[in-house]
């Protein structure tokens, strides 16, 4: 098989998998084609006007041919878990159609990332998830077309599901009352080596037909993960005991108590942890051999995973967490339970007034010009700041009229200004967490501007979760105060800079 420049259909690549793999695929001069039954919801993608993207579903068959029609490589990266009992029968039925429709058109390869089987288990003694998983690798292993079936256990990265199951877990519990489970052995991956190891099957020797365990480099319980989470996120030590009589439906319970991940996929998620998934070989490293370095440790993985959120000071910014820079992380089209906590208060006022004279008074905030609603609020913010070693709003700002990013305003840095348009600031106050303070000017259709401000808040630990909760009951009265302050003095009401206390 040629080494580039193959044509190659990926399924799922609204997924977390897929979604990640294209970018791949295409930087190492494939061509790409995307499956989605639902073709707009690649359209927040970067790569989206660099593939082919055809509408269809896995379970038709006539959608399936015509999507691969002259394709030579096809990633299988869809499967039934989280759509009901009869997920297996999902599974069982879209492999055989996609396997069949492969062999009629005479598709050189089949590539599919599946499940870490545990060895020496009965299929029959899986939990379904795993028994499902294993069963869609036998089909397409049996199947006229050469096939490489990826087999992974937990995958870290942001956006996975067993990896959300641990963030959530680790940073909302600093005593957990766990399942045994928590005791059972497990491989961890990185994603970015999933992705390696999923664009080097592309190019396997034709008649190559096998499945591959993949893994990184520790062999850890998911208990030794959780407090290695809790290391690199900086929680403090998590208390863990064990409770046996935790089964997996009061498991997926429990989960779905504690995070958002939905109950539909923590109860497969939490069956399956109980079978120990630990890679037999590494034999994939003969056909796409492992840089210096890799497969890359747990530690290394979380980090990556992580580094988004645990500093104040790393170099990419909130604003550019959309359009990721990495595999491990965020993505736009990753489910709303993915990524973290990130709390949100939204408000938003139509104003009539040039969108240029709200700007006026949104770059003006701060300092002298004061922040619009209950200036002794703010102040007493600032004194507390100060009480516990912050900057308090003794900084003030750098000009009176004018920002540009960089400048510290009181507790605040700018991160991102669009002039006229957008004012981004980034919390420098002590916090349990990472805040954000969003001020923008948009023109209206019919005339006017509307002012639109969200604050957003990323907590660290469980007294982050605290603390938003806590004041919470204020921000009506804070962000609400000051969206209307700032509407009422872009009519004129309140001159931008001088200092003068805003009405309540």
């Amino acid at each position: 098989m040629p080494t580039a420049g193959l044509t190659c259909l990926v399924t799922g690549a609204t997924g977390y998998i897929g979604g990640r793999l294209v970018p791949d695929l295409l930087a190492a001069g494939h061509r790409v084609r995307c499956l989605a039954r639902t073709p707009e919801k690649l359209r927040d993608y970067p790569w989206i006007g660099d593939v082919d993207v055809v509408r269809g579903d896995v379970k038709d068959r006539a959608s399936v041919a015509s999507a691969l029609k002259d394709v030579d490589v096809a990633y299988y990266l869809v499967h039934g878990l989280g759509t009901g009992r009869d997920f297996e029968d999902t599974d069982r039925h879209c492999a055989r159609t996609f396997a069949d429709a492969a062999a009629g058109a005479g598709t050189r390869r089949i590539v599919y990332l599946g499940g870490l089987s545990p060895a020496g288990v009965r299929p029959e003694d899986l939990s379904p998830h795993l028994r499902s998983r294993a069963e869609v690798g036998e089909i397409f292993l049996k199947s006229p077309v050469p096939s490489a079936v990826l087999r992974a256990a937990v995958v870290i990265g942001s956006g996975s599901a067993s990896f959300e199951m641990l963030r959530y877990l680790t940073e909302r519990l600093p005593v957990m009352v766990t399942p045994s489970w928590v005791g059972t052995r497990i491989q961890p991956i990185a994603v970015r080596d999933v992705l390696r190891y999923l664009t080097g099957s592309a190019t396997l020797p034709e008649d190559l037909n096998r499945a591959f365990d993949i893994g990184g480099p520790d062999v850890m319980t998911y208990e030794q993960m959780m407090r290695r989470y809790a290391e690199v996120a900086r929680l403090p030590r998590r208390l863990i005991v064990r409770v046996p009589m935790l089964t997996p439906r009061l498991s997926s319970h429990w989960i779905g108590l504690i995070t958002p991940v939905p109950r539909t996929l923590a109860r497969p998620l939490a069956e399956s942890l109980r079978h120990e998934v630990v890679c037999d070989e590494h034999d994939i490293a003969r056909y796409v051999p492992d840089p210096p370095g890799t497969p890359l440790p747990f530690q290394a993985a979380l980090e990556l995973a992580l580094r988004r959120v645990r500093d104040a000071d790393v170099t990419t910014r909130w604003s550019s967490a959309a359009l990721p820079g990495a595999p491990s992380d965020p993505l736009p089209t990753d489910p709303d339970w993915a990524g973290g906590s990130l709390y949100t208060d939204r408000r938003e006022l139509a104003v009539d007034a040039s969108p240029a004279a709200l700007w006026r008074v949104i770059e003006g905030v701060g300092g002298e010009n004061g922040w619009y609603s209950f200036p002794l609020a703010w102040a007493v913010r600032g004194w507390l700041d100060r009480l516990v070693g912050g900057v308090g709003l003794r900084r003030g700002r750098r000009d009176a009229e004018r920002l540009r990013v960089g400048d510290s305003l009181d507790f605040w840095r700018v991160e991102e200004i669009e002039p006229g348009r957008l004012l981004r600031l980034r919390a420098e106050m002590r916090l349990p967490g990472l805040a954000w303070l969003e001020l923008r000017a948009d023109p209206e259709p019919g005339g006017g501007a509307r002012y639109r401000q969200r604050a957003l808040f990323h907590p660290h630990g469980l007294l982050g979760h605290l603390y938003w909760w806590s004041i919470a009951p204020f921000h009506t009265f804070l962000f609400g105060g000051m969206a209307r302050n700032i509407a009422r003095a872009a009519l004129g009401t309140r001159p931008p800079g001088r200092r003068r206390r805003a009405a309540r």
